[in-house]
């Protein structure tokens, strides 16, 4: 092997080339978690992960490279152990330790960490490796013997009597809880509903209790949905979380129904029993519907009229009279800039219109991507003398895409990081290759976004709170180039501390692909 760079492998002759290849297998057929980061790249990047490391963290690798490997603590940041791992990272040595770790669907897992160094022979640390074990059940079985040894004879009495109480008072939440809930047994028949259900479908217990799920109402519940989720989606994945099913009851009509769906588990074994939580969107998604309509058309009615205005602006800039007053010639070009703002406005609800009924189109072709970046940071850069620009790094020139959707999302980003940053005199713009993706990443020294803010920004018509105060707009951007980095395959994040700023990064898929895939 001559050379590792970026996550791709350089070969000097076929016997390397197929040594490599064996090892990348055994690699992917262990046990454990085996990652890879540059330590010559801004933020130490992940660059290869193996099959071992997406199945004990639940993401996929699309999710993974080009990020640092705290993404997995999530938002427990306070555990001494990051910083033991960030010294030992500065510092260039090798580190085992035990630290809390968050799964994709939240869940908690306790990794043992081997993390060493990869030095050049100047020795430089050039690269990390990276080896995880789940040792949950390990934690999870000190924890449990820990707790037995507090316990006290006497207590058992009074802990009784506690768990008597709590198990009333949960009965009543579950029936006053504004959701439909039904408790199944392995063989799908009915052991308890709450009163949301019965009023929601209009049964009694009577017709409920002690009868199989798809007999109930003469068949009723005999859906083909239905039928999938817990047949064949449940027992292989648990739980299941917001599965959409849509179905005609004869008594009651037309229900669209969001099912939250959850094998229960007790001190970690299943306990035959399947708790199903309903929600009736049927009234919400007529709402959501008819407000997407709404927004498709009248955007689409008012472009119309706003093209004719713009065109009758530019008429009277091209035919302004010279001895025309200056208040005149002032009044004309703050139209003019209002009308195209107007424009852009309008131009980002079509947007969001098409998203939303899965009418976007991307017509992809080759394009120099690194020259849009500078392209874009250019006229920018003309637009705002108050902020300075700057680009490191390079990414790649040529990248298969829809060019004029990805130059929106880095104008949106770029302008985005200036207009928050009021007070900050520079914009940081870095481009790389981390595996085969491209990463484009922007740091701005503004305001910044909480944590619990940052779960929400790529929402639809969501703005922060303090952002909403003080800069005006509808909160769509961030959704439109959340959505055009998706149909592209790719992931777009954010990384923020308050009054700090923020980094909003995105990686794409390249058309390589390198020999571990």
């Amino acid at each position: 092997m001559d050379s590792l760079n970026n996550g791709e492998f350089s070969f000097s002759n076929d016997t390397v080339k197929q040594d490599l290849s064996l090892l990348i297998k055994a690699l992917d057929a262990s046990l454990s978690g085996v990652i890879l980061t540059d330590n010559q790249q801004p933020d130490n990047p992940i660059i290869y992960c193996n099959k071992g490391f997406e199945r004990i963290t639940g993401y996929s690798r699309k999710d993974i490279i080009g990020h640092n490997c705290r993404f997995l603590q999530k938002d427990d940041r306070n555990q001494i152990q990051r910083q033991q791992l960030k010294d030992a990272i500065a510092k260039g040595e090798s580190i085992v330790l035990e630290i809390r770790n968050y799964r994709k669907d939240g869940s908690l897992f306790w990794n043992e960490l081997y993390m060493s160094p990869i030095k050049d022979v100047k020795g430089n640390t050039c690269y990390f490796i990276g080896v995880q074990n789940d040792i949950s059940r390990r934690k999870k079985a000190e924890a449990e013997l820990e707790h037995e040894k507090d316990v006290m004879e006497q207590r058992v009495e009074e802990r009784t009597k506690s768990l008597r109480e709590n198990e009333e008072y949960l009965a009543s939440i579950v029936q006053t809880v504004r959701e439909s809930l039904i408790v199944l047994d392995p063989d799908l028949t009915v052991l308890s509903v709450n009163s949301h259900f019965l009023k929601t479908f209009k049964v009694s217990k009577e017709e409920t209790e002690g009868q199989s799920l798809y007999e109930l109402g003469n068949g009723q519940w005999n859906i083909p949905k239905l039928k999938e989720l817990l047949e064949k989606i449940l027992p292989t994945n648990n739980p299941v979380e917001e599965f959409e099913v849509e179905h005609d009851f004869p008594h009651i009509g037309r229900k669209l129904m969001l099912l939250n769906a959850h094998r229960i588990e007790l001190e970690g074994h299943y306990r035959d029993r399947i708790l199903i939580a309903i929600e009736d969107i049927t009234d919400r998604r007529d709402i959501e519907r008819r407000k997407d309509d709404f927004l498709s058309i009248a955007s689409h009615e008012l472009k119309t009229p706003l093209t004719t205005i713009k065109g009758y602006v530019q008429i009277m800039q091209r035919l302004l009279p010279k001895d025309a007053s200056e208040k005149f010639k002032e009044i004309l070009a703050k139209t003019g800039v209002y009308v195209e703002r107007l424009n852009s406005l309008i131009a980002e609800l079509l947007d969001v219109s098409r998203i939303q009924t899965g009418n976007i189109e991307l017509h992809k072709e080759p394009f120099n991507f690194d020259k849009t970046v500078y392209e874009v940071v250019e006229n920018l850069q003309a637009a705002n003398q108050s902020h300075q620009i700057i680009v490191k790094g390079e990414a790649t020139d040529s990248f298969e895409g829809d060019e004029s959707h990805i130059t929106q999302v880095i104008n949106n980003l770029l302008s985005n990081a200036i207009k928050y940053s009021p007070d900050a005199n520079r914009v940081e713009v870095y481009l790389s290759r981390v595996s085969n993706y491209l990463k484009f990443a922007v740091t701005d020294y503004g305001m910044g976004i909480s944590l619990d803010e940052q779960k929400k920004i790529f929402e639809r018509f969501y703005r922060v709170g303090e952002i909403q105060q003080r800069f005006p707009g509808m909160g769509i951007g961030l959704y439109i180039c959340d959505q055009i980095i998706k149909n592209h395959g790719g992931s777009l994040w954010v990384e923020s501390e308050p009054s700090k700023g923020s980094t909003f990064s995105f990686t794409l898929p390249l058309n390589e692909r390198i020999s571990y895939e």
